[in-house]
């Protein structure tokens, strides 16, 4: 049986599911948190082992700097995962983590010989669509008001200045991580992609959603919704049949 929690402190697994057939690695938005996804985890347990990503800067691990890198971040976050490649593994992002988890799986293709089962793109433009972005560059003030246009941080937080204090160093560095990523139209991976988008986010266009699909050597799907960046908050029940269906196909494929 694995611990709960690996040695640096990476990985939460709100809900153990050992007798699951499949695992799930999510991997929060900038600025987010493994607690993200927590109700996720707790809709898919006990048929899928979800396992949920905590980055270093906030919660638990605030006293840890952040990371201002998407490649090491990716192999951080690779690294943490090898104890847990004994089961079929899918892997779930939003945002920032929808890079995070493409990049994740072509180190565990190329480094490991592990091809994941699933990549659940979501809230993101393709990895070479770029969009000249400075958001990491703002004062304070400028990077609340970012978070408060996309709608994704708690009202209670942004109006609680010590909390904020607290997670703002954490939020610049993956901005700078992720507007400073940079991809190549070639660069690609082994695994399925399925893309979450939504209509109005003002951060993807749909042609850009569609990108990913020149980013797999696999099947490719896309799922718009109605919404923002944070469309997946009022869309939870019908992306949570998604991520479902698709994993339990992964599982009848052995």
């Amino acid at each position: 049986m694995i611990d709960k929690q690996n040695a640096d402190g990476w990985i939460r697994r709100y809900h153990a599911a050992d007798e699951s057939p499949i695992r799930l690695v999510c991997l929060p938005h900038a600025g987010g948190s493994a607690s993200f996804y927590y109700p996720m985890s707790q809709a898919l347990a006990p048929e899928v082992d979800v396992l949920s990503v905590q980055y270093p800067g906030r919660q638990d691990r605030r006293h840890e700097p952040g990371i201002t890198d998407i490649g090491v971040y990716a192999d951080a976050v690779t690294s943490a995962l090898v104890p847990w490649l004994d089961r079929p593994l899918a892997l779930f992002g939003h945002s920032m983590g929808a890079v995070l988890a493409f990049e994740v799986a072509r180190r565990l293709e190329r480094e490991h010989r592990f091809d994941p089962v699933h990549i659940f793109a979501s809230g993101r433009r393709a990895p070479s669509s770029h969009r000249p972005e400075t958001v990491h560059l703002r004062d304070d003030d400028g990077i609340v008001a970012e978070m408060r246009e996309l709608s994704g941080t708690n009202a209670a937080i942004l109006g609680n200045e010590e909390i904020l204090r607290m997670v703002l160093p954490a939020i610049r560095s993956d901005y700078t991580a992720i507007e400073n990523y940079r991809a190549a139209p070639e660069d690609t991976v082994n695994t399925p992609i399925t893309v979450l988008t939504g209509e109005s986010d003002p951060r993807t266009s749909r042609e850009e959603a569609d990108a990913w699909r020149g980013h797999t050597r696999a099947a490719f799907d896309i799922h718009r919704y109605s919404g923002g960046h944070f469309f997946l908050a009022q869309h939870q029940p019908q992306i949570l049949k998604v991520v479902s269906e698709e994993l339990a196909a992964a599982v009848r494929k052995g």
